[in-house]
Order: C-alpha cells, then sequence, then structure tokens
C-alpha cells in the first residue's frame, strides 16, 4: 500500500508542476514543469531523506563525530536492530533544543535516524530507547519512503504558490491568471499539500507505537517519553517546516497556523491510553 501511495504522490507532484509551470509562464512554462517534475521525482526518491536532513542542519553521529553522543544512543539502536532484524541506521542530531526525533529514507538499507540535542538532555535512557524503538518501528514498517517523499512534495507546492504569488500568474497572452489568480494558488496549495499529507494514515504512528512496546518489552518507556515530549514540545516551540512536520515522533508545537493545518498525528492522549492497554513479553 505505501509502494502504491509512493507512485501516486509522485505522479500528483508530476501534475502539479506541470499545471503549475503552464500557469506561470505558459506553453514554455509547462515544459519547464515537465523538466522540473522529472528532475523532482528521481530528487524525492533517491534523495529525500537529505533534503529532509539538510533543513534542519542534522551532523552525523558515529564513532568519528560527535562521539559522546554515539556512545550513548549507538549501543541502544544497535540491540534494537538486532532484536528487530534490520540493518542499523545512520545516526544524526540536530542543534535544536526542543525534544523532537525522526527516522527518514527510502528503505531500511537506506535509513537514518535523528534525534535533536533537546530530547538527549530531557530524556532518560529507558525513555530514549522508546524513542528509537518508535523511529526505528517506522523503518521496519516501511513507512519512510512515503514520509520522506511526501515531505518533499509539500515543500514543492509550498514553493510553486509563493512563486504563483509573487510572479502574478502566467505572462502568457491567452492566460493571464493576473493577481486575483495567484492570489487563489496561495491560498489552494497549501490546502492540497494538507490533503497530500493526509496520504499519510494516522495509524502509521500507533503501529510505531506498538513495534516500540513490542522490542523494548515495556510501553512505559514511551509512554513516559511521549509525555514528556508533549509537555517540553510545547514549552520549548521548535521552528519545523510544516511539509516536515508529519516525519517527527511528536507535532512540533509552534503558533504557525499552517503547522496546525499540516498535522498528521494522531493526539497524545490517545496514543498513550493506546500503550497503556498493552501487555507486552519481552522478545528473547
Amino acid at each position: 500500500m505505501n509502494n502504491l501511495k509512493t507512485v501516486l504522490l509522485l505522479g500528483l507532484l508530476s501534475g502539479l508542476l506541470v499545471l503549475g509551470g503552464g500557469y506561470l509562464g505558459g506553453r514554455d512554462g509547462l515544459w519547464i514543469g515537465l523538466g522540473l517534475a522529472v528532475a523532482m521525482n528521481f530528487a524525492s526518491y533517491f534523495f529525500s531523506d537529505k533534503i529532509a536532513l539538510s533543513m534542519y542542519s542534522a551532523q552525523p553521529v558515529n564513532e568519528s563525530q560527535n562521539w559522546e553522543i554515539y556512545r550513548r544512543i549507538g549501543p541502544m539502536v544497535q540491540n534494537l536492530c538486532h532484536k528487530m532484524g534490520l540493518p542499523m541506521p545512520k545516526l544524526w542530531v540536530i542543534p535544536e533544543q526542543s525534544p523532537n526525533a525522526f527516522a527518514t529514507g527510502r528503505n531500511p538499507k537506506h535509513a537514518s535516524v535523528a534525534v535533536t540535542h533537546g530530547i538527549l538532555q530531557v530524556m532518560d535512557d529507558r525513555e530514549l530507547e522508546g524513542v528509537l524503538a518508535h523511529e526505528l518501528g517506522h523503518v521496519k514498517n516501511r513507512d519512510i519512503l512515503i514520509s520522506s517523499v511526501a515531505a518533499t512534495i509539500a515543500a514543492a507546492i509550498t514553493f510553486l504558490a509563493r512563486m504563483a504569488f509573487f510572479f502574478g500568474g502566467s505572462r502568457d497572452e491567452d492566460n493571464r491568471g493576473g493577481a486575483a489568480g495567484a492570489l487563489l494558488m496561495l491560498i489552494l496549495a497549501p490546502i492540497a499539500a494538507m490533503l497530500i499529507q493526509f496520504a499519510i494514515s494516522r495509524t502509521r504512528e500507533y503501529a510505531a507505537d506498538a513495534s516500540a512496546a513490542k522490542y523494548t518489552g515495556d510501553p512505559n518507556q514511551l509512554i513516559s517519553a511521549l509525555r514528556k515530549l508533549e509537555s517540553y514540545s510545547k514549552r520549548i516551540p521548535m521552528e519545523a517546516n510544516a511539509a516536515t512536520a508529519h516525519m517527527f515522533i511528536i507535532k512540533p508545537f509552534s503558533g504557525d497556523a499552517m503547522m496546525r493545518l499540516f498535522s498528521t498525528h494522531p493526539r497524545t492522549e490517545d496514543r498513550i491510553a493506546r500503550l497503556a492497554r498493552m501487555s507486552v513479553p519481552r522478545p528473547i
């Protein structure tokens, strides 16, 4: 199902870029839009993870870079990957004080898990293991490709809307959108981006939570982590890109109304309630 959704999203991206190119530049714009569509499809599939990581200035975490962080989370991730039957992902740290984390990549062999500096500061090791298990749950459930592609597409739509606003519509004599048309696109494009985000089922968060409970053997680890995340994300807002908000373990809190439009997360209270009902035996 995720593979089918990915194909549909990439097809939708192509159509939007071609139509948007025609709107902005007439016949020549159509060809430019087609070229952009081909390039964007390629980038969305192969480089969407790198695009998402670069948006947040993520830094590698390994034996030679950010060693102190690697020493703490590396063994946790290795142990969880062994239990889940996953290859070791690349690890990253985001220079951000608001606690959060996300996983990205096109498949388990090309996966990355990123955590913020803030989450390392507020979580104890048990809570942090629950968060990492949740993100690896997304990898195991193969949510990460569609999540990364959707982020790239949403960002492209938003960019196209801004271009329409600044350039005021088509320059073609037979198709002058004018300022009113550009303003309409500025209004409709975020709605289209929101619909794309909702192609990502909210149930994926519940599934990743369940994976975390199963492979840590204790739902309370993630329950405690989610409570802290909910509290600290409000106290320390994160300047996150709305197009990537769905990727994080918890919706980045922001006063931006657009961020609320893009939300694909179930309520934290509902996630905690589901976890609290679980009785999970530890895997052998």
